[in-house]
């Protein structure tokens, strides 16, 4: 039980996010400063931890299941609340801003990112929790896009969540938020043909995504207001924009070679950058070990592994998505290491 219960710490951001809506006035803003100020420090000083857990001390124990559930349930709890107080009481813009902070935050983590390991689990219990946290971003066409398109076409010009050499952030952001879904729209067309069926068939998954995510705000402008839906559309963009910074910082400037005209070089762990920095491998049930999660997709957060062949990070995630806002810095920190790591490819 210990060696599960040190995936507790990915429960120290909703608890933030908590202690603000208890508490109000600068507890609003404390899950983005301890996610983007204390936990940058902290990681510096802890530092990394390469080694991997043996299989019997990672084995498939319901606990590491349930840690991953509980999120379903905190998450809507602490976004609901978050929508009833900025729509029932009177706040500053400073305090109001912090609130849609600190929502954004848990739903680019316990939203987006749970939903991700849930997304590549096989039961359909765990595949509906994980829609049930990508609505939290109206991100639900992440599920197509993700499984069938990101980790096919990964490292190639075809896969809009890699980004690419000299791409800034924000260009990134710019082309990979319409790519995907463009992109899940493409994939949901191709199984439809395979099944002699219309593109724009009622079966296509991406339609009903899309009537799912639209009637759920209209619900929220009928019981809450329309208000509520506003604040909901601005918390759903930062969990966005914070898991866009993820996907730009996992994959910048690393490549497939094309061995013939559309046909790559199988994904290895040297197509991913890979950090093990402890605390944020504990806050995001391990997706900084993306080298072995793109190699061996199935596998389960827990028993993610260190892989000597991944490229390093010089930082935890929560350090390098800030240095990934500032191109210039970004660029002269990342752009020699990711010729070396094609290089030893």
């Amino acid at each position: 039980m210990i060696r599960e219960a040190k995936y507790l710490t990915a429960y120290v951001l909703p608890l933030c996010v908590a202690l603000g809506l208890l508490f109000g006035g600068v507890f609003t803003w404390l899950a983005p400063l301890v996610a983007f100020g204390l936990l940058p420090v902290l990681e510096y000083f802890v530092g990394e931890n390469a080694e991997n857990d043996s299989p019997s001390s990672a084995a498939s124990t319901r606990v590491y299941d349930w840690l991953l559930y509980l999120n379903v349930p905190l998450l809507w709890s602490l976004l609901l609340l978050t929508l009833w107080r900025l729509t029932h009481a009177v706040l500053p813009g400073w305090e109001q801003a912090g609130l849609v902070l600190s929502a954004g935050v848990v739903v680019g983590t316990m939203g987006v990112n749970v939903a991700h390991e849930l997304g590549h689990r096989a039961t359909k219990l765990e595949k509906a929790l994980a829609h049930v946290q990508l609505m939290s971003a109206l991100f639900l066409h992440f599920y197509i896009e993700h499984n069938r398109g990101h980790h096919r076409f990964i490292g190639t010009a075809r896969d809009s969540a890699t980004a690419r050499r000299g791409e800034s952030f924000y260009a990134f952001l710019l082309r990979a938020v319409p790519g995907e879904v463009v992109s899940a729209f493409e994939l949901e067309a191709e199984r439809l043909t395979r099944k002699g069926l219309s593109r724009w068939s009622w079966q296509n998954d991406l339609l009903r995504y899309v009537a799912a995510e639209a009637a759920f705000v209209g619900l929220l402008a009928l019981t809450l207001g329309g208000a509520a839906a506003g604040w909901f559309l601005l918390i759903a963009g930062v969990g966005i924009v914070l898991f866009q910074l993820v996907d730009y910082v996992e994959h910048y400037g690393l490549v497939r070679r094309e061995i013939e005209p559309g046909t790559w070089e199988r994904v290895r762990p040297c197509h991913s950058w890979n950090a093990d920095f402890v605390l944020g491998r504990l806050m995001l049930y391990e997706l900084t070990r993306h080298s072995d999660h793109h190699y061996q997709p199935a596998r389960k957060y827990q028993t993610l592994r260190h892989l000597d062949p991944s490229p390093q990070l010089p930082a935890g995630y929560p350090a390098m998505m800030l240095l990934a806002l500032v191109p210039p810095a970004w660029f002269r920190v990342m752009d020699p290491r990711a010729t070396a790591a094609l290089a030893l490819a």
